[in-house]
């Protein structure tokens, strides 16, 4: 037994495996159900509304639901998602034993100490029948898993097979009206739905499981007199195979295992016990010491087992599913079904060359487990468990057939063996921990103590071993009996070149390495990738787990636990990126970055962890995400170029700190205007010692009535007049009088003497006064002196402006700088109209410079890589602005919305969208709405003459206060209310009977819904309902006029116009659809099926009384002969959908496919056609679902 996974726990008395998850439900005698991931050892969650034991638990095959039954008499159904209890199925009188799921129906089989098994609808929540014929406990119930058939076993010492073919036919298939009569009548004398097939007598005692064969007609049942019975069935009886004895208490669950033809049993004789099915005897029996076994569960696709004891559950394998394999060169070696194969990579052939012995003992996990193969012999060593440990040695002269030596040690000689020389193998011997080595004759050549005690030996290089303990393994040279290596590291199973240590939470299954010395691994749900340096990520994900023998380029070729054989395509991308990275090898990087699809959160990240955010910059759309690396790699550029985009305070905070750290005193001064931080600025400015520009922030301060501002930048002025002038308008006399006295100024100093009477303050003596002047800088208005350095490989290649970086600088400060602080922008002026302060200030200084701010180019020392012709190109006098991004471009960008790609003229992009989000292939119907979409949301204007027209982008909900520098999204010609004015259309149009008009107004609905953008939620909700709504009309209008085609046909005219009710139309319709079914039906003599549309059309109280008065005549003539005529492809009582295309009805039950944008049902052979409804979307692809609204996607 391979024990996967243990929990201890309170008793254990129902389990069940989640047929695709990782998952098993455990029901404890304490009421609890638990939930656990059995691969990863977590509880996921756990269910305690039960009072009291829950014995049954079971999941369902394809829902998110599980049900289970306790002593509280109550069976719930649950729904593990939502982590609640849905609703509970009362009717039971006495403990519950056993739930269980059927495999395709709607129905759950439970088991009772009331002595009966119910049959539960979980859909309608009702029970549709109850068996009874027990005279004692019900201990399981259980459906065949294909056949119409329960299998019950009972403490009355009987096991009962049931027949519930005839609950199948009177819930699930179009029944005929004879049948439907003769239910009638069952249903009310007693039902028959479920009748006794075979009573199985043969048990002393009371019976506690009984379980079908997955495949075979045999059964298998487990009893209180301590016995295994078998049973096998046919059409007419069933009778006693044989009984399994061996276990020495109350056996309490058995069932066949599901993959090999084995009976597992267990019971309260703390054992689990496996017996082989065709010769009945005991194969291996597993004990626990103090713990009953209660309950036995299979996985349904994989090869794994649980059991449930007094103090927790196991779930476990019987035997190892790993091939042994050796690979050799261009070949594959390996062993399958007692033969041994050889497949070559190149011309991917598979060879069956030699059989191998059977093992002589029956017990399980005897099969090879190793294979060691030497080319130079044509020799294989096959390893397997036989006795303890045994070997056997073939070697085969040619490839196609070949002969077998099979040689065999003692019982206790060998744990393992390898090839280690040309014609030499190596034995271990583990009781005196030597190794033999032994030629191709199985004759001992030479005999050596190994230097640490070994449990295993692998090969590692000629004429050397390498030996495993539990904690450490070393390297052994043979010749000289010396030891080459030594590594410290934990319970090794397989061995390649060590490099790195990784750690997995998940058991490693295989690895290889590749071309490019990557290391590729596989777990059982993952193939990774391991770098030389320890880094890892994953490739791919595996349904069932693999072993990796080679790899050749981007394909892996591996082994599953079948034994077969296959090729897996990979994208090395990622890791030869990283690789390529790893090894500084920047020009197959920047390859890559150019003609690869990386991106992603996780590649970002790495990229800034590893110290190369400039790299990550060129992979990044999102802005805020471009100006933090751009900050981090120190790209000021870049980051000022993100900075405008986004146009934000906290930004421009940020970019001006960077630039500050960088010298950059430009940037700085751009970054401080655009905060408005005018404290900082001044303190810029005067650093810089640009005194011109600082007298003009001491007049911003005035206007803005900021007196402590306005102070400040004349003390770093060094202006004393306007230092008097400002503290004699704060009030503050004395000051200025002082102020005004020190600096020599007699003339106000007096004026404000005068004024302060006898308060005039007395100055110092002996106190020489000195002026207080800043000290003048000593690099003026610049940016800080630059060292020269050679432009990264990253830089000059990936750019995508193209230009150098001088260029981008002096671009920067001629074109859009100047104009940021604009004295008109100042808010809360105070000291009256602006003009007049703009008097004040010298405006004919702002009319001669750039925009108010006489900005000095930016100091940059030449760049080598520059091309001369930009340069050559420049005039001195007039510098033409580079072309800013089309706004067509910005909305590209920002939008996952297929309208605005459409409207920015993107159609190939907005095609790309439509047909991952609705799986939409035919485009031709929306050829006209694109180009719609395009013109309208663009104006044109006239320019000059002779020069083109200027395209202007329209965009929806500008106003004039927004900034210049933020773009909203485009105006559309479609919104909602359109739709909603054409559907009114088309139900006029239906009410009028014109039917052709009306399919067109819903078809232009249709096409138009995948190009629309909404607002909020609730309107993504109602266009979602809108499609559902147009298209149950597009489909009962082309049933219809196809009806309308049909003139030699009455048959098909009737079923037609049947399927038309069933459409969901408006309550008008529906009774013109009903009125002409009836009229259709009662002229070709179907009676019945006239009176039924009749009485439908009754019950939906029509307001016009020649349709009520029509219907009433229909019915009195049917009552007088309530046949049909003819026989119709429709039955009304079973639940059904139509088929968009063969207009046929796919009845409850039955297989169907759906398209992804309208929803229409279709039968399975139409898979992979366009939908007849929409006419636009592939019938059955994958898609993702309608996106209309910014808001689905923050």
């Amino acid at each position: 037994m391979l024990t996967k996974f243990e929990t201890k726990s309170n008793r254990v008395k129902g389990l069940s495996f989640h047929s695709k998850r990782p998952w098993i439900l455990a029901s404890l005698h304490s009421g609890v159900i638990q939930l656990w991931d059995y691969r990863m050892g977590t509880l996921i969650d756990r269910f305690d509304e039960h009072d009291g034991p829950v014995r049954g638990v079971h999941f369902h095959k394809s829902q998110p639901l599980f049900v289970s039954g306790g002593d509280d008499y109550k069976i719930k159904v649950w729904n593990y998602k939502l982590h609640r209890c849905l609703f509970t199925l009362l009717g039971h009188l006495d403990y519950i034993r056993t739930v269980q799921f059927h495999h395709e129906y709607p129905w759950i089989v439970s088991a009772s100490d009331d002595q009966t098994i119910r049959i539960w609808n979980w859909q309608s929540r009702t029970c549709i029948s109850v068996l009874t014929g027990h005279n004692h406990y019900v201990m399981c119930a259980s459906f065949h898993p294909k056949e119409d058939l329960v299998v019950s076993a009972s403490l009355d010492q009987t096991v009962r097979v049931w027949d519930i073919g005839a609950l199948r036919k009177k819930t699930v298939s179009p029944a005929d009206d004879i049948l439907r009569l003769s239910q009638m009548n069952t249903d009310f004398f007693g039902g028959v739905d479920a009748v006794v097939k075979y009573v199985l007598e043969g048990h002393d005692r009371g019976v506690n499981w009984a379980s079908f064969h997955p495949n075979l007609p045999l059964i298998v049942s487990g009893a209180d007199d301590r016995q295994v019975k078998i049973w096998r069935m046919n059409d007419t009886k069933a009778w006693e195979v044989d009984t399994l004895r061996g276990h020495m208490n109350n056996v309490s669950c058995v069932l066949f295992h599901t993959r090999q033809d084995i009976i597992v049993s267990n019971s309260e004789d703390k054992s689990i016990r496996v017996w082989d099915a065709t010769k009945r005897t005991g194969l291996q029996t597993f004990r626990r010491e103090h713990d009953r076994f209660w309950i036995l569960a299979a996985h349904p696709e994989m090869n794994l087992l649980a059991a449930g004891h007094d103090s927790g559950m196991i779930v476990f394998k019987l035997e190892r599913e790993r091939p042994a394999y050796s690979v050799s060169g261009d070949s594959l070696f390996y062993v399958k079904d007692r033969f041994l194969r050889a497949f070559e990579y190149s011309s991917q052939k598979d060879t069956q060359l030699i059989p191998i012995r059977r093992p002589g003992s029956n017990s399980l996990n005897q099969g090879p487990r190793t294979l060691s193969y030497s080319p130079t012999e044509n020799a294989v060593l096959i390893c397997s468990g036989v006795d303890g440990g045994s070997y056997e040695l073939s070697s085969f002269l040619k490839i196609a057939m070949g002969e077998a030596t099979p040689f065999k040690t003692q019982k206790e000689v060998l744990e393992g063996q390898q090839f280690c020389l040309r014609n030499r193998f190596a034995v271990l011997e583990k009781s005196t921990n030597q190794v033999l080595v032994k030629n191709l004759k199985n004759e001992i050549v030479k005999k050596g103590a190994l230097p640490i005690a070994t449990d295993a030996i692998f090969y590692a290089g000629t004429g050397n071993l390498l030996c495993r303990s539990e904690d450490r393994v070393v390297i052994f040279d043979l010749q000289q009996r010396i030891v080459l290596g030594d590594l410290q590291t934990s319970f090794v199973r397989y061995v390649l070149v060590h490099r790195c240590t990784l750690h997995e939470t998940i058991r490693v299954k295989s690895g290889a390495w590749d071309d490019n010395g990557v290391f590729i691994y596989t777990t059982l749900t993952h193939i990774k990738y391991c770098l030389p340096n320890g880094d890892s990520g994953i490739i791919k994900t595996l349904d069932v787990p693999v072993y990796i023998t080679k790899i050749y380029g981007s394909t892996i070729f591996c082994l599953d636990r079948d034994g077969k054989n296959r090729p897996i395509i990979i994208d090395s991308t990622e890791y030869v990126f990283k690789l390529s990275l790893l090894r500084k090898r920047y020009d197959q990087v920047m390859s890559m970055i150019k003609n690869s699809e990386l991106c992603g959160q996780a590649m970002i990240a790495y990229l800034q962890q590893k110290g190369f955010p400039q790299v990550a910059l060129y992979f990044v759309k999102d802005e805020r995400t471009r100006f933090n690396l751009a900050l981090e790699s120190g790209n000021i550029e870049k980051a000022l170029e993100s900075a405008k985009k986004i146009d934000e305070k906290d930004y421009w905070y940020r970019l001006g700190v960077e630039a500050l750290r960088q010298g950059n005193a430009g940037i700085v001064e751009y970054a401080y205007q655009k905060t408005k931080n005018f404290e900082r600025l001044s303190f810029h400015y005067l650093i810089t010692g640009n005194l011109d520009k600082l007298s003009k922030m001491m007049k911003i301060a005035e206007v803005k009535n900021d007196v402590m501002g306005q102070f400040h930048d004349a003390l770093y002025l060094g202006d004393v007049r306007e230092r008097v002038k400002i503290l004699e308008n704060a009030g503050h006399l004395p000051l200025a009088y002082i102020t005004a006295s020190v600096h020599g100024l007699t003339d106000i100093a007096e004026r404000l003497a005068a004024e302060l009477g006898d308060n005039v303050p007395s100055l110092p003596e002996e106190k020489k006064a000195s002026l207080l002047i800043p000290p003048s800088p000593v690099l003026c208005a610049g940016d800080w002196p630059l060292l020269m350095v050679s432009k990264g490989i990253f830089e000059g290649g990936l750019d995508d402006t193209g230009r150098g970086a001088e260029e981008d600088y002096e671009e920067a400060a001629d074109a859009d700088w100047g104009e940021a602080l604009d004295i008109g922008e100042v808010d809360n002026i105070q000291n009256g109209d602006i003009s007049m302060v703009l008097d004040e200030v010298d405006v004919h200084e702002e009319n001669d410079e750039e925009g108010g701010w006489d900005l000095e180019d930016l100091d940059l020392p030449p760049d080598a890589e520059t091309p001369t012709t930009a340069s050559n190109a420049r005039s001195s006098v007039f510098a033409a602005p580079t072309p800013g991004m089309p706004v067509s471009q910005i909305w590209v960008q920002r939008s996952s919305l297929a309208a605005e790609h459409a409207a920015a003229g993107n159609f190939d992009t907005a095609m790309r969208l439509l047909s991952r989000q609705l799986g939409i292939k035919n485009f031709s119907p929306l050829k006209s709405q694109f180009i719609d979409l395009h013109l309208g949301s663009h104006t044109y204007l006239h320019a000059f003459t002779s020069a083109p027209v200027i395209s202007v982008a329209v965009e929806r909900g500008w106003s004039e206060s927004a900034s210049p520098n933020v773009r909203g999204p485009p105006a559309l010609i479609f919104n909602f209310s359109q739709l909603e004015e054409r559907l009114k259309a088309g139900y006029k149009a239906t009410t009028a009977g014109k039917l052709s008009e009306a399919l067109r107004h819903f078809l232009a609905i249709l096409h138009t819904i995948p190009l629309i953008v909404v607002e909020t939620r609730r309107e993504v909700d109602e266009v979602k309902e809108l499609i559902v709504i147009v298209k149950e009309y597009v489909l009962g209008l082309q049933m219809e006029l196809k009806r309308r085609e049909l003139k030699d046909d009455p048959v098909r005219q009737q079923d037609l116009a049947a399927y038309f009710t069933h459409c969901n139309l408006q309550l008008p319709h529906m009774r013109l659809a009903l009125s002409n079914a009836m009229t259709v039906c009662y002229n070709a003599q179907n009676m019945s099926t006239a009176a039924n549309f009749a009485r439908r059309l009754l019950e939906t109280n029509p307001s016009n009384e020649t349709q009520a008065r029509r219907a009433r005549q229909v019915l009195q003539a049917a009552e007088r002969n309530m046949k049909d005529a003819t026989q119709l492809n429709y039955d009304f009582r079973n639940p059904f959908v139509v088929c968009g295309a063969t207009y046929v009805p796919i009845y409850r039950g039955q297989k169907d496919v759906t398209c992804p944008y309208c929803s229409t049902h279709y039968v399975p052979s139409q898979q992979g056609e366009v939908c007849t409804v929409c006419d636009l979307s592939v019938i059955g692809s994958d898609a993702s679902g309608l996106l209309c609204s910014p808001s689905q996607i923050r």
